[in-house]
């Protein structure tokens, strides 16, 4: 079993590079290339499982986490999408030939965005996106359209909303730079033209990424195969046994296609 490879790959120029920690797994195509959801990182117990699903099948698999976050360099108050996206294109540009794309949370919006980049650049290597309760437009229906005067006002006077996050101790801080940058990345104003087939996986129970968001995202998936497997007790980590399980179901199915 190839062993896990850490590097450090500098992203941006002048005052805006920060180092991104990376791991790879050397292995056969297609590769696994994983996104992480908001706050999260590559140790998380999806990304684990995912490496780990890659390893016991000879998968190339990588890995990273975005500015802010985890190893990597960078302030977490100055992310961005349009950073966080800048990072993935980097990162993916050490790939090698076709890749499952797998994104959680914000990750899935990411993933979207990421594939649509390499697709206007001419690249198909994406073989199939694996989107798990994927936050697409987050910044502006899940965080904006949720904040309460207290909070507008917040963003507006002090460039910043905190919220107490159920996941941790530290709260969820969304500044004004993130929900302005988000408005230029927004996908539901129209067609989302993916060009390979999308799985998606939902929690019923997931109060930060509702199911109805999925089915929003699917109702703007026209022209391309989806699979959307919608589990009625999940929450929005999805990091059960039993949902795991589900992750590496589909992983399977997008390896074999």
């Amino acid at each position: 079993m190839p062993a896990i490879t850490p590097s450090t790959l500098e992203v941006g120029t002048g005052a805006d590079s920060r180092p991104i920690a990376v791991e790879r797994r050397a292995g056969a195509a297609p590769g696994l290339f994983w996104l992480n959801g908001f706050k999260s990182d590559m140790g998380g117990s999806k990304a684990i499982a995912v490496d780990a699903y890659g390893a016991a099948h000879g998968l190339a698999v990588t890995r990273f986490d975005y500015s802010g976050h985890g190893r990597s360099g960078g302030e977490f108050l100055q992310g961005t999408v349009s950073r966080w996206l800048e990072e993935a294109l980097a990162v993916f540009a050490l790939t090698e030939g076709p890749q499952i794309v797998l994104g959680s949370s914000l990750g899935g919006w990411l993933a979207l965005l990421l594939n649509r980049a390499l697709r206007r650049a001419g690249s198909g290597r994406v073989k199939e996106l694996i989107l798990v309760a994927p936050a697409v437009d987050a910044t502006q229906d899940l965080m904006l359209a949720g904040f309460s005067r207290k909070e507008l006002k917040s963003l507006e006077e002090r460039g910043y909303v905190e919220r107490a996050s159920q996941y941790g101790p530290e709260p969820y801080v969304y500044t004004r730079g993130l929900i302005e940058d988000g408005r230029t990345h927004l996908m539901f104003d129209g067609v989302i033209e993916t060009g390979c087939p999308v799985t998606i996986l939902q929690g019923g129970k997931d109060p930060d990424v509702p199911q109805e968001h999925a089915l929003k995202l699917v109702s703007h998936l026209l022209h391309d195969p989806v699979t959307l497997t919608l589990i009625p007790d999940g929450d929005h980590r999805l990091s059960r046994p039993e949902d795991i399980r589900r992750l590496e179901d589909a992983i399977g199915r997008a390896v074999a296609d």
